[in-house]
This record gives structure tokens, sequence and C-alpha cells, in this order.
């Protein structure tokens, strides 16, 4: 008891000091109070996490997204709130819920009627961090944005996935088309709240026995069918090969023909320019001659006309010396026209008062 009496006294004399005075201890009480304010103001933000600080005063809330220390006003002035913004795992899978992260299996009825399940579906989600203010105000601390999973997740899902057909959802290019779809509306609901989905991981969908036999059987058809496409892709190979084959052949056969026709082609141009010449040497000949005959006859018919031109003349005088002559003359010449030829008159009387007689046989006269 005494020496902790005595050790008492001891440390009150260290913090009085010489002088009596209780310097050290407010020194000591002043570090030590700074020492729990700076502890109280500061707070420390972790990769995957970001802090969202409240003004209390001015009611402004600010998002903090780098890691590192943030500064905390004292007294109720600020409010520090660390957000998780690291990527999550949401699990639809079994048949009870576990947790807000583990959920039963998801079951879909497909347009066509059928029932199907995917025995785990997989969703990779995160808080935005540019919007952990309103996942805050919506949601609330720590990681109460995990309720929002479940409802809109499992209605969506099974209303994209149900707009398909068994056929439809046993295609990966529909199925496809199906997860984007439902993933732009569920990201577009989440948004609101401050979530987003980064990707969805669906199993193959599990169907009755029958309709899995039924599937089963139509792989192996269309494994069959692959099989018949692949032959007939290597026949058609095959006859194309052969197509130019032949075609090779028939063209060097066409080839060898088309060089025989251009040199017979040839040789016959080369006779009709030859005929065409001698054609057109001997057209010059003859119609050289026949201009050659042709002038002959036409001086011919010249001196022919002069010549019928002097005898008509002459014959004109003829007859215009003739005509000026005396009957009996004329009648001189006509008997001796005449000479030798017996003409037979027969008078006939045509009416009462005949005016002519009418010479109907001159038996050889001319």
């Amino acid at each position: 008891m005494a020496d902790s009496s005595a050790a008492g006294r001891k440390f009150w004399s260290v913090l009085k000091g010489a002088g009596g005075e209780a310097s050290r201890l407010w020194i000591a009480a002043a570090a030590l109070a700074v020492v729990l304010l700076a502890a109280h103001s500061c707070a420390s933000i972790e990769a995957g996490q970001v802090a969202v600080r409240i003004n209390n005063v001015t009611g402004g809330m600010e998002v903090i997204t780098q890691p590192g220390a943030i500064l905390r006003l004292p007294f109720g002035i600020h409010d520090v709130y660390i957000l998780d913004v690291s990527p999550q795992t949401f699990h639809m899978t079994g048949n009870t819920n576990v947790s807000s992260l583990v959920v039963k299996e998801l079951q879909v009825r497909a347009a066509d009627g059928s029932n199907f399940v995917f025995n785990d579906t997989t969703l990779l989600f995160r808080a935005i961090p540019g919007k952990a203010d309103e996942t805050l105000r919506d949601s609330g601390l720590d990681h109460a944005y995990y309720e929002w999973l479940l409802p809109y997740v499992r209605t969506i899902l099974r209303d994209e996935f149900g707009r398909e057909s068994t056929l439809g959802v046993s295609n990966p290019t529909t199925f496809g088309q199906a997860e984007d779809r439902a993933k732009k509306r569920v990201n577009k609901l989440l948004a609101d709240h401050g979530l987003e989905v980064t990707s969805i991981v669906t199993p193959r969908p599990r169907f009755s026995k029958d309709y899995e036999d039924l599937i089963e059987a139509r792989n192996g058809a269309e494994n069959q069918l692959a099989v018949i496409d692949s032959e007939l892709q290597r026949a058609k190979t095959e006859r194309d090969r052969k197509l130019a084959e032949v075609e090779r052949d028939q063209n060097k056969v066409i080839q060898t023909k088309r060089a025989d026709l251009e040199a017979a082609l040839a040789t016959a141009v080369t006779q009709s320019t030859q005929v065409h010449r001698e054609v057109d040497s001997y057209k010059i000949d003859k119609v050289a001659a026949g201009e050659a005959a042709r002038s002959g006859s036409k001086s011919k018919a010249v001196e022919l006309k002069g010549q019928l031109t002097a005898q008509y003349q002459s014959r004109q005088a003829e007859i215009d010396a003739f005509r000026n002559q005396p009957v009996e003359r004329v009648m001189e010449r006509l008997g001796e026209r005449l000479k030798g030829v017996t003409i037979d008159i027969q008078p006939i009387r045509q009416d009462g008062s005949p005016q002519r007689v009418q010479l109907e046989q001159i038996g050889g006269a001319k």
C-alpha cells in the first residue's frame, strides 16, 4: 500500500513539473484529445468501396469513389457511410431460398405451354459507384440493396424466357437474344436504385424426361443431318473437281477447234479476197467491153438513123411525087402492083338506097 501511494505521488510530481504546475498533464490531455478527434474526423475507403458524406448542416450528399482517407467533421456536422461496390454474385439454384444472394431455381413456362427449369442461374451485379447516394437513399446501409434483385430478376427472366418456345430456348442464338433482352430490362429498373447487372449466366434448360428424350433424338437427327451435309459438301466438292477437269479438257478441244476454224476462216477470207479481186477484174473487163460495144452500137444506131431518115425522106418524096401524078398514072401503077391478082367483087345491098360498095375479100391483094 505504501509503495503504491509513493508511486502515485511520484507520477503527479512528474506531471506538475519542477514549479509545481500541472503543465505536463494539460499537454498530455490535449494530445489525447487531438488523437481522439483525429480518429473521429477521418474515414478510410478501401478498394471496391465508395463513401457517401452527408453534410447535416446543409443537407448535401457527396459521393467519394477515390480510395484513401477522407475528412469527416466531428460534432455531428458530417456523417460518412461506406458502401460496397465490388462485383457481387446472385444465384438462383436449389429448391429453397438460402439467403438474399442464393434463392431457389428459376422455373419458366414457355410460349408453347411446356415448362423448363434452370438449375443454376447466376447474375453478376454491383452497386454503381457514381450512384451510391441513390443506392443509400433507396436501400439503406450496408448490403440492403440485395433485396432489389430477387423480385426484379425472377420476374423479368421468367417473362423474357417465357416468350420463347422450347425449341427457341434450346437454340443458342434465340436464347442469347432472350438473355440480352432480360439484361436490358433488369438494368433499366435497377438503375433507378443505383444498381446494374453486368452479366447473366444461364445453364442449359432442363425439361421433363420425355422431352429430354425427344431433344436427344432431335440432336441425334441433327448430327445425322450434319453428317449428310458433310457428305453432300464432299460430293459437291468432288463434282466441282470433275466438272473443272471436264471443262479443262473441253476447253482444250474447243481451243483446238477454234484454232482450226480460225485457220480455215483465214484461208476462206484469202480465197474470198482473191475471188473478189478476180470478179472485180472480170467486171472491169466486161464493163469496158460493154461500154465499147455500146459506143459502137450507138454509133451504128446513129448511122442507121441517118440512113432511115434518108430513106424516109426519099420515100416521102416519092409519095409526094406520086400524089401529084395524074389518075391514069396512078391506075397504071396500081395495075402493075395488082398484076396476076384476081379480085372477086360482089355487091351487097345493105338497105333500100345503098350509098357505097363494100369489098368483103380481096384475094392475093397486098
